[in-house]
């Protein structure tokens, strides 16, 4: 690896150890490139003054604000002994207090001066139901202005506003950048010479100069389009070497015998699969006859039918002689997949049993919670090969956990598992199985190709015949409390009419989670004052009120993994009626009898999260409905977040929002790897056009030259961008 030492030295030498302390512990800035990578968050103009009327969204915020002093005036306090100075800043959108207390008031009385211009830092904060600045940092901005050019020139030029710390303000970074700038003519480019010129990009020394000391708007705009394209053709050529690598490898090809055991399951099914569900296993079974592993995510919206298509991949895998292994998030889960799929095997999943069929096989279920005597015939049957197929959780992965011949993994839900556990499930095959990821989280195209870029991708988009379009309604439960009274007769209805419900609470509420002394999560949460609604108390109050004579009961996470199985069980068999639970209930679970769902505090859930909830009714013939409770005002944004659940079952159209609303770093699970993200200039659904092509780009690139022999100046900043923990978050496809 080529390494280029000025920028690569450690920020201590040119700036001090005091500020290089700074930048690395609160900004993971420690080279002279990472600061070069810092870039603006946004540009200042000193003509044209910063918006103050949008700080109340940033409460408790670290804030740059660019601002003419109104007025300023002293105050005294304690007979005169106590001084504090009140400035009163404005931008024509609004005003906002700057306060500074004791000896501190000073310096700023004579420098902030009505009329002067300044730029101010600080963390947003409410006295007296106004929002001020305590003891902001400041930089007066043109004190020459009176000279006419000099004031043109002044009111022209573009401040970089920099993301900051309470320790460090904006305008303090760019001094820093100022004195690493020069070196920004040693990066070097990675890019490919015809790329960028086909594209007609700037060399990255100038879009480094442009970002961050633009002199127009067009300078700013250049630099962004180089930059963007550097984040999405470097991550892309990771992927695609990923991609190249898995092709390397050897893998057995699993071709199903003709009249074996996936001829005999299709043969029993009592309904014709979908075009979907047809298209998709063609493309899963060309991919097991070849011999190098499969690598594909199959995403499905909720009810699609992923598992029929999951298990027809794994009995074709049997049939070839191999076992498949399927790793499920949670206990509940793995209890309900095995459940499902022996039901749905019949006789064929009780091979070498009194009963069972000469072509089936064993299906085990293995978990951490099994008697001892169950764990030890299951881990026996894995070993001899017994069992053709093994349902279980992270039990899987355990060292004493042996197959015979493992032929394919399959992953549901692949966000819930990291990707030790994967690799581990993986290394089990005597050669690298097949993968098959399987997700019910719609992903957009361009988050598949960043997110899952080493991956093939399935989409399963079409509902199985038969299954019912889902009414989802919010029900403003503050303004209009009869309509919570009328959502509680609804679920009274459809459980004397032979159906059942689920309600779902965010919370709980056995003391365990009790949110007392928790940070508020935004200021809309702030506004709601109480804790979440708790799966204890609302089935307290339901089975006391107006659900009082149905049998009700509860499931969350922290109950005994044989009463959460033994309350699915006799929910699954209609004797329980409604049941009351967290969102342990979110994937998976399958009870076509259930048409009712009560969401309560449904503001406190995201997009994604409501849609995969509401996907767990409707999934027979009746009808399914959905009731959003909360007690957010109509103009909240938490309450637009729920219309748009309302409004649309299309669950790709619901995860653009979803993402549009989060931080791009949440989407690409840094919040998982601890890392920092990769992206500062791409945002992943802006950007959609970039990252396709930069997808088309890396792959023939990769393609010409899989080791970057000739490519130094990609090879070193992919080796920077693949540090172990991005390596690892790569990994996770």
């Amino acid at each position: 690896m080529e390494h280029v030492p000025a920028l690569d030295e450690d920020l201590k030498k040119t700036l001090g150890p005091a500020t290089a302390k700074v930048l690395a512990e609160q900004l993971g800035l420690h080279t002279a490139l990472d600061l070069l990578h810092h870039y603006p968050r946004r540009y200042a103009e000193r003509g044209e003054l910063t918006s103050l009327a949008d700080l109340a969204d940033q409460l408790d915020e670290h804030v740059t604000v660019v601002a003419q002093v109104a007025d300023a005036r002293i105050l005294t306090f304690n007979g005169g002994r106590g001084k504090r100075l009140e400035v009163t800043i404005t931008d024509g959108s609004g005003r906002l207090q700057l306060v500074f207390f004791g000896a501190g008031v000073h310096k700023p009385h004579k420098e902030l001066l009505p009329g002067s211009r300044a730029m101010f830092a600080g963390k947003v904060s409410r006295f007296n139901h106004k929002l001020q600045l305590a003891h902001p940092a400041y930089e007066p901005l043109g004190a020459d202005a009176s000279d006419r050019d000099a004031a043109t020139a002044f009111a022209n030029q573009l401040i970089p506003i920099y993301p900051a710390c309470a320790k460090l303000e904006s305008w303090k970074i760019a001094k820093c950048v100022d004195a690493v700038l020069p070196r920004a003519q040693e990066a070097l480019d990675p890019l490919p010479p015809a790329l960028r010129d086909g594209r007609g990009l700037v060399p990255l020394t100038e879009a480094l100069l442009k970002i961050h000391r633009p002199a127009t708007k067009a300078d700013i705009e250049d630099a962004r389009r180089r930059l963007k394209w550097d984040e999405a053709f470097v991550l892309q050529v990771a992927l695609a070497r990923r991609r190249h690598a898995d092709s390397q490898l050897p893998a057995v090809a699993r071709r199903p015998a003709p009249g074996g055991l996936l001829d005999a399951f299709d043969a029993k099914l009592p309904f014709t699969l979908t075009e979907g569900q047809r298209g998709v296993s063609k493309e899963i079974f060309d991919d097991l006859a070849t011999s190098h592993p499969m690598h594909r995510l199959l995403q499905g919206e909720v009810g699609s039918g992923k598992t029929m298509v999951a298990l027809r991949a794994m009995l074709a895998v049997v049939d070839s002689g191999g076992q498949a292994a399927m790793l499920a998030p949670t206990e509940v889960l793995a209890q309900q997949h095995h459940r499902s799929i022996t039901e749905m095997m019949g006789e064929l999943a009780e091979g070498g049993m009194l009963g069972g069929s000469d072509l089936g096989t064993k299906v085990v279920l293995l978990t951490g919670s099994m008697g001892t005597a169950a764990r030890r015939q299951a881990l026996l049957d894995l070993v001899t090969g017994e069992a053709g197929i093994v349902i279980g959780t992270h039990a899987l992965i355990e060292d004493k956990v042996q197959f015979h011949d493992l032929g394919l993994v399959v992953v549901d839900e692949q966000h819930r598992f990291g990707v030790e556990q994967r690799d581990a499930l993986r290394s089990k095959g005597k050669q690298p199985p097949h993968l098959l990821v399987m997700t019910a989280t719609p992903i957009p195209r361009t988050v598949a190709m960043t997110v899952f870029g080493d991956l093939e991708t399935s989409v399963l988009d079409q509902l199985p015949a038969g299954r019912s379009p889902i009414a989802t309604h919010v029900v403003p439960a503050k303004d209009k409390p009869h309509f919570l009274t009328r959502a509680w007769e609804r679920v009274r209805e459809e459980v004397e009419n032979g159906h059942q419900a689920y309600v779902v609470c965010p919370r709980i509420g056995d003391g365990e989670d009790d949110p007392k002394g928790k940070k508020k999560a935004s200021a809309e949460d702030e506004a709601e004052k109480r804790p979440p609604l708790a799966v204890l108390e609302i089935a307290e109050q339901l089975t006391r009120g107006p659900l009082a004579g149905l049998s009700v009961e509860v499931l969350h996470g922290r109950m005994d993994p044989a009463d959460k199985d033994d309350v699915m069980r006799r929910f699954a068999a209609g004797e329980v009626k409604v049941l009351v639970a967290t969102t342990v209930i979110e994937v998976g679970v399958n009870v076509p009898n259930s048409t009712v769902m009560v969401i309560m505090d449904a503001d406190r859930f995201g997009v994604s999260q409501l849609h995969q909830l509401r996907g767990r009714v409707g999934r027979g013939t009746a009808p399914g409905l959905c009731l959003l409770v909360s007690e957010m005002h109509e103009a909240s944004p938490a309450r637009a977040r729920l219309a748009a659940v309302a409004a649309t079952l299309d669950g790709f159209e619901l995860s653009r929002i979803d993402l549009e609303q989060r931080r791009e770093g949440d989407v690409l699970g840094q919040a998982q790897s601890g890392v920092r993200s990769s992206l500062r200039m791409l945002a992943v659904i802006e950007d959609e056009e970039v990252i396709a092509q930069a997808r088309e780009e890396a792959t023939r690139v990769v393609a010409a030259d899989p080791e970057l022999e000739h490519l130094p100046g990609l090879r070193t900043a992919l080796d920077a961008l693949l540090d172990t923990e991005r390596e690892q978050y790569l990994e996770k496809g």
